[in-house]
Order: structure tokens, then sequence, then C-alpha cells
């Protein structure tokens, strides 16, 4: 006999039904999604989304924010991150970004 009862089981289930009907799914980057944002936080944001994926930075400003931590797959991006990144540089490129 199983040591869960049915209610308890349907509880479970309802209760995982709802948290994943309120998680938020993010919506796709645009190009317009970064205009309005700095040098400094369209740098960060470019960043972060490397280093979430592994990448091992050498740039004294970006090891000091990120650490040196490096991990697989090593900075490679997922076709819609790599779309982001694209879509941030050249919001970098139009504020003239160094």
């Amino acid at each position: 006999m199983n040591k869960y009862s049915a209610s308890s089981t349907w509880a479970l289930a309802a209760f995982c039904a709802a948290s994943t009907a309120t998680m938020a799914v993010p919506a796709p980057a645009q190009a317009g999604d970064f205009q309005g944002m700095t040098c400094s936080e369209l740098w960060y944001e470019r960043n972060s989304i490397y280093a979430e994926n592994g990448h091992c930075f050498e740039t004294k400003r970006a090891i000091k924010v990120f650490g040196r931590a490096c991990f697989a797959p090593y900075g490679k991006l997922s076709s819609s991150e790599q779309q982001t990144v694209n879509y941030i540089k050249q919001a970098e490129r139009k504020k003239h970004c160094s």
C-alpha cells in the first residue's frame, strides 16, 4: 500500500501545478530592450551572460566583478543568448562605449 494518501498526492500535484503556472518565463530579448542602459550597465549585462556560461575572463575589471572561476561550457552561448549579446553589442556601438 502506498504510504501517501490520495488526498496528499492530489495536494502535491495541485501545488506543483500552481507553482509552475506562476513562474514567469522571460520574453526573448529584443534590440530595443537595451537602449536606455548606460555603457556600464550594458557591459555588465553582456558579461553576466558569459559568466553564467563559465567564460574565463582575462581583464582585471571582469575578474574583479565575476571572478576567475570558469567552467564548461567555457562561455559557449545558446543561440538566444548569442542573439541577446549581439543586441547588447549593437547598443554599445550606438552609444560609442569603449
